[in-house]
This record gives C-alpha cells, sequence and structure tokens, in this order.
C-alpha cells in the first residue's frame, strides 16, 4: 500500500513534475548560467511573504537536498511592521511548506510613515539593509531575493519608458555597504505567469504587498491598477497577444546588446560616447 504524501511532499512534487519545465529547469539554469551558488555558501533567503519569496524558499530547499556542491541556507522574515493577520499568514504558510523561518523585526513601517517624499523607495533600501545587516549577523556571504524574469522584463522597459535608460537588472551584485556580501536573484529565468500557475495549481494564498500605505498608493508596486510597473505589464500583455514571445524577446535582448550601435553609454559611472572611437574606427 502506497503511503499518503503529505501537503508539503505534493507541493514539491509538484515542482518536480508538472511544472518542471516552467520552474525547477529555469531556476536550475540561471544558478548554473550566472553561477550565482559557489561551494561555501551561506546564502539568506530573505523572505517577505509573497508568492515568489515563498517559492524561492522551497527551491533553495529543494537544491540544497540534492545538489552536488554544498551550501548553507538560512531563511529570513524581516518583519516591517505587518498587521497580525499578515504575520500569521507568513507564519502558517512556513509551517505548511516546512521552511524553518527565522522572523526578526523592525520598526520600518513607523518610520517611513513619517515620510512624505517616495516613502516606497525609502522602505525598501532600508529592508534591504536590514536583510543585509541580519544575514551577516548569521554568518552569511550572499542574501538571495524572489525577483523573476517578469521583474526583469519589467524594469527594462520602465527605464525606457519613464526613466529615459536602458538598463537591466542583474542576476547577482556585489553590495557596496556590505562588505564580502552578495545579492542573488536565483528566479532569473522564471516567469511570473508560471509562478501564479504553480500558486493556484496548489490551492496557495499568500500576502500581497503587506505595505500599510498601499490602499491609497499609486506608486506601490501591490497588484493594483496604479503603479507605472502595472502599467508596463498591462502593456506586455497586450503586445503579447499579437507576439506571444514578447517577453522572451525583450529579456533576450539584454543579453545581446550592441554598443557599436549606441549614442553613450555608462559604465562604472562614467559616460562613454561613440564620438570617442569614431575617427579610430575607420
Amino acid at each position: 500500500m502506497s503511503r499518503e504524501l503529505t501537503t508539503c511532499q505534493l507541493i514539491e512534487r509538484s515542482i518536480n513534475k508538472k511544472f518542471r519545465k516552467e520552474i525547477w529547469t529555469p531556476f536550475v539554469q540561471a544558478i548554473k548560467k550566472y553561477e550565482l551558488i559557489q561551494s561555501g555558501d551561506h546564502i539568506a533567503v530573505c523572505i517577505s511573504g509573497g508568492k515568489d519569496s515563498m517559492l524561492l524558499a522551497k527551491l533553495m530547499q529543494i537544491l540544497q537536498r540534492i545538489s552536488e556542491v554544498p551550501f548553507e541556507v538560512t531563511y529570513l522574515v524581516m518583519d516591517p511592521g505587518y498587521n497580525p493577520i499578515n504575520r500569521q499568514k507568513i507564519e502558517s504558510n512556513a509551517k505548511l511548506l516546512e521552511i524553518p523561518i527565522v522572523v526578526f523585526e523592525t520598526n520600518i513601517f513607523d518610520i517611513v510613515n513619517e515620510i512624505d517624499k517616495s516613502p516606497c523607495y525609502l522602505c525598501a533600501r532600508m529592508r534591504r539593509g536590514n536583510l543585509y545587516s541580519k544575514a551577516k549577523e548569521f554568518g552569511c556571504n550572499k542574501i538571495a531575493l524572489g525577483h523573476h524574469m517578469s521583474d526583469v522584463i519589467e524594469t527594462t522597459l520602465m527605464g525606457m519608458l519613464y526613466g529615459s535608460q536602458i538598463q537591466g537588472m542583474m542576476p547577482k551584485l556585489h553590495s557596496t555597504n556590505f562588505e564580502g556580501m552578495e545579492l542573488i536573484r536565483p528566479m532569473y529565468c522564471i516567469l511570473e505567469e508560471n509562478i501564479i500557475a504553480w500558486k493556484n495549481y496548489n490551492d496557495l494564498e499568500f500576502i500581497q504587498c503587506a505595505c500599510r500605505f498601499t490602499e491609497n498608493c499609486t506608486i506601490c508596486d501591490n497588484g493594483g491598477g496604479g503603479s507605472k510597473r502595472q502599467e508596463v505589464k498591462q502593456l506586455i500583455k497586450k503586445l503579447k497577444k499579437d507576439n506571444p514571445t514578447i517577453e522572451t524577446n525583450i529579456f533576450n535582448s539584454i543579453h545581446n546588446v550592441s554598443l557599436d550601435t549606441l549614442i553613450s553609454y555608462k559604465q562604472k559611472g562614467e559616460i562613454h560616447s561613440f564620438l570617442d572611437t569614431y575617427d579610430k574606427n575607420q
């Protein structure tokens, strides 16, 4: 008689079986392609409680279990001032997924509540700084965030449409404020629609943006209709009707940049113009 699988085991099976092509394979490909994990790494997986970070935690847990490259993982949850309902939801989902989270508290929401200009930008910076600091306390040399391929695509388009620049989102970065620390994005090659499909298939419910300001905020990425990111999401969705490969094309474009055809570009803070080498290339 076969043993009945637990909910967590069924969720893991869905990653390895039903969503292997859409989630597991691109997850492993990103780690290998961008060299995100090395032997001896101690990685802090940063969990906000949303679908992306919770899936990332489960993916990292499965990978650590089977990887030939030894590495350690700590699952960090920073409570910036969640209401009790959201806090409980994060903890119950972690229990359901059998993720051994470590929760620490900050007063970021209270601080940002007093700020009128760019509260979301300040909140993001303070969150990341606190996560770096706590990760370092645990002896970690890397933090892992749940940004996915759709985030990369949207950020690229937002830079062009609203920021007058061509700027992507890197799969890994060296921290400028915490020496020896890196940021990695293991879900870099996974589309958001596949994360949503996985969530729905397993009847999972995660918190949305838990920020106390998003009900009236038009610039936060809270899944509403007011943010610039939401406008870009809708634009991509519209373009995809006529061109199903639009997301892949945009994603691949930042891997195939031809500097010879650009008027100018910035590298390490220094601006380079095509005129710098124009006469030399005759």
